[in-house]
């Protein structure tokens, strides 16, 4: 085991927005299979496309976005100071978890061929619910990350964290607003 951490460090050194993409990749995908084949329904068939989808966020978006966003971070609040971790998690919580929500839903949007109204919809009936629910999981995970975990490290720690968190986001990114919207007006 103490190899494979070598190489991951030896890699991160190396190459460290390459291995941070992969890092996220392979959370959204680990995620996205367990949602599929554990939380969800036994009646839904696996997707392997909708694991692509979301290994390709991770790949694309997650892992790039995050090397550069918590390397500002880093640098603009260095230290872990307690007022200095409060302020990360406030900024990482209320800045860029929206953001990070907004991009999330747009990019599933952008690859399922969806029309600019459906990820208007979706904005709508989901990104409260993945902000508010991310605050649950990221408020005492990012108090911990900033406080203990090194830079360099960080992106790995979110994504081991993430793989369940991803549960969460792979069903609400791949929930039906219409569908449920329809449920909703049925029960009233």
């Amino acid at each position: 085991m103490s190899a494979i951490w070598a190489k991951y460090n030896a890699l991160l050194e190396a190459q460290p927005l390459l291995t941070k993409a992969l890092t996220s990749l392979t959370g959204f995908s680990v995620g996205d299979i367990l949602a599929q084949c554990f939380i969800e329904g036994k009646d839904k068939p696996y997707d392997p496309m909708r694991t692509i989808r979301m290994g390709s966020f991770g790949f694309l978006l997650h892992g790039t976005t995050g090397h550069y966003f918590y390397g500002f971070l880093d640098s603009k609040l260095p230290g872990t100071k307690p007022v200095t971790v409060a302020t990360k998690v406030a900024i990482d919580q209320t800045i860029w978890n929206p953001i990070f929500g907004c991009m999330f839903f747009g990019y599933l949007n952008l690859v399922e061929g969806k029309t600019w109204d459906d990820y208007t919809t979706k904005i709508k009936t989901d990104l409260k619910t993945a902000v508010m629910g991310s605050w649950a999981v990221w408020v005492p995970a990012h108090t911990i990350n900033f406080a203990f975990v090194p830079p360099s490290q960080r992106l790995l720690y979110i994504n081991t964290i993430q793989i369940g968190y991803n549960i969460f986001l792979s069903f609400l990114g791949n929930k039906d607003p219409e569908a449920a919207k329809k449920l909703e007006e049925k029960e009233l």
